[in-house]
């Protein structure tokens, strides 16, 4: 057990399972030295997702007291109360928080496990939160089984993780989320630093020691990527994973992850050949792990200090988000999790899906990045017609940097990454920060550069500097959906889920919501079909290319004028100079 702080942090927090079936948390704080006119509140975004998420919407039951006195409170807006107090004695507040929320954001309480990050249950204290802060887990009646996992540090705690942990601030507090479960639990060092995976959820067939020399493989590749032979800036490091039947994505944290899948594309025992769906989550663990040094350490300088209680705006998603997503999979190549066919594979997906975006020519990348809290978290039907992805996007200038970098013989982004990173200190960046280490290090301005990739919308050269790098792209025929320009749910008949912008579907006056039921391929003689997926269509359609679509629409049936549009492509890369993509994809200079 560590050796418990012989001075209690005046900010302490009691969190309690008290009803896994109602998903209810108890939370008890206790402020030592309240202000005469106290405010708390509780945080309305979590850092890393960027959307205004109302996590005071799951408090309830507010009360506070000092000694034996019930304190009057005001509610002054939707996440803020005040209390007048009597300076010189504790503040204690409870309240009860509802956990139902099984992504990585907020909170989440069962029988079977439960898991919080501190914007969910922790109202900082106005005026204290910058003082060191407590943590105490309190284990659930009956759940002898269960164990704890964060990132926090353990000041008194038991053989299982139960207890009190301890926070520099209230920032250190609220991002290390916390683990409880009868969860899998393995270690490893990477780079002799000290670091724990532990997943909930996992059938049977799980092989946990295959994801550990995976995970490994991944942090000393990401850590080597960034110091060499030098120690990392976190001294542990706990992933978090939660598989589930059907989801997928992860938070980045300072010294942690959260991470959620489905449990099919967890490794199995006697499989050795990875699946499509345990590379897609290795390229997951790669990208938060990234995330350590790139968002987390090194930021946005808007991001220096987080307003909990409002947007924090930054135009530089497409760097912290997009360049991490261009690294994700390549440190998989570098690590050996990947041979060069399988990245360029990973490639061509995250290329198709920004040329089959027309929200390409609408929005910068840079725009993007600032239009994240109401557009890429809302996502509806005319998303990928007004809006580009600053992931995927931001990834391909990541790739046209480093191409052009290391074509012109000067550099590449690798030493951009780090040079960067002691610029900074490890802190808040600018894009300005940016352009003058590729000019030091590219010994040239790549001013127009970023003007027309991230801030314009005019095409990458990414047909070029491919092509320069040993990888040619072929031009093959698209798939239905894509030749059409649709994207359509196929479980029950065909259900048009988007349409896009200047696609043969939109001309025909297709519209979202609607279910593609049949296709008249001769008007006549009448002759139609019933469609059940859209790969039905060549089937029927023929030597024709003028049909009608027959659709279901608010329950009415209509025809729709369709065109077949010939010559529609998607990339296929391939490798025309092995030894040319080979210095790139193993980091050689």
């Amino acid at each position: 057990m560590p050796k418990k702080l012989t001075t209690d942090p005046a900010i302490h927090f009691r969190v309690e399972a008290t009803d896994l079936h109602a998903h209810l948390y108890r939370v008890t704080l206790t402020i030592q030295r309240p202000a005469a006119l106290q405010r708390v509140t509780l945080p309305v975004w979590i850092p890393g997702s960027y959307l205004v998420r109302e996590f005071a919407k799951n408090l309830q039951g507010l009360r506070a007291h000092q000694a034996s006195h019930a304190m009057e409170m005001t509610q002054t807006d939707k996440s803020t109360w005040q209390m007048h107090c009597r300076v010189g004695r504790p503040l204690v507040l409870q309240y009860e928080v509802y956990a139902n929320d099984p992504s990585v954001r907020t909170a989440w309480l069962d029988a079977s496990r439960g898991f919080f990050n501190g914007t969910s249950l922790c109202l900082q204290v106005e005026g204290q939160a910058e003082t060191p802060q407590a943590l105490e887990v309190c284990a659930p009646k009956g759940a002898g089984s269960w164990s704890v996992a964060t990132g926090l540090t353990a000041d008194a705690v038991n053989a299982r993780g139960f207890g009190t942990y301890v926070a520099a601030n209230y920032d250190e507090l609220v991002d290390c989320p916390v683990e409880m479960g009868a969860f899998w639990s393995g270690e490893f060092k990477a780079c002799g630093v000290p670091h724990r995976f532990v997943v909930a959820g996992a059938a049977q067939s799980f092989d946990g020691e295959r994801l550990l020399a995976d995970a490994k493989k991944i942090c000393e590749t990401s850590i080597r990527f960034w110091h060499g032979s030098k120690k990392p800036p976190h001294r542990h490091f706990v992933f978090m994973l939660n598989a589930v039947d059907d989801s997928y994505g992860g938070l980045e944290h300072r010294n942690s992850t959260a991470l959620i899948c489905g449990r099919r594309d967890l490794p199995r025992q006697g499989e050795r050949k990875n699946s499509e769906g345990y590379t897609t989550l290795l390229g997951l663990i790669s990208h938060e792990y990234f995330h350590t040094w790139n968002v987390k350490r090194l930021r946005p300088a808007e991001f220096a200090r987080y307003d909990y209680a409002q947007e924090n705006y930054t135009r530089l998603l497409w760097f912290f988000e997009g360049f991490t997503s261009y690294y994700d999979d390549l440190l998989l190549r570098r690590a050996g999790l990947l041979d060069d066919a399988g990245y360029l594979k990973l490639l061509n997906k995250t290329i198709n899906q920004v040329l089959q975006t027309p929200g390409r020519a609408v929005q910068s990348v840079a725009q993007a990045s600032f239009d994240a809290w109401v557009k890429y978290y809302r996502q509806d039907e005319n998303t990928p017609n007004a809006t580009v992805s600053y992931y995927t996007k931001g990834a391909l200038v990541a790739l046209c940097l480093d191409l052009t970098l290391r074509q012109e013989g000067h550099t590449d982004l690798d030493a951009v990454m780090r040079a960067l990173w002691r610029r900074c200190k490890a802190g808040p960046m600018t894009q300005a920060d940016l352009l003058t280490v590729l000019a030091e290090l590219g010994q040239r301005d790549f001013g127009d550069e970023l003007a027309a990739w991230v801030h314009g919308t005019a095409e990458l050269p990414l047909q070029a500097v491919l092509a320069r790098q040993g990888v040619a792209v072929q031009e093959d025929a698209a798939q239905p959906a894509q030749r059409l320009g649709l994207r359509v749910a196929e479980a029950a008949g065909i259900q048009v889920k988007v349409v896009l912008r200047g696609g043969a579907a939109e001309r025909a006056g297709f519209a979202a919501g609607d279910e593609w039921l049949a296709v008249e391929t001769d008007a006549r003689t009448g002759e139609a079909w019933r469609l059940h997926k859209l790969d039905d269509l060549a089937l029927y359609a023929g030597p024709h290319h003028s049909l009608t679509a027959l659709v279901s629409r608010d329950k009415r049936l209509l025809r729709l004028p369709l065109e077949l549009p010939q010559g529609v492509t998607t990339w296929r890369l391939s490798l025309h100079d092995a030894a040319a993509a080979a210095r790139w994809l193993a980091g050689a200079a």
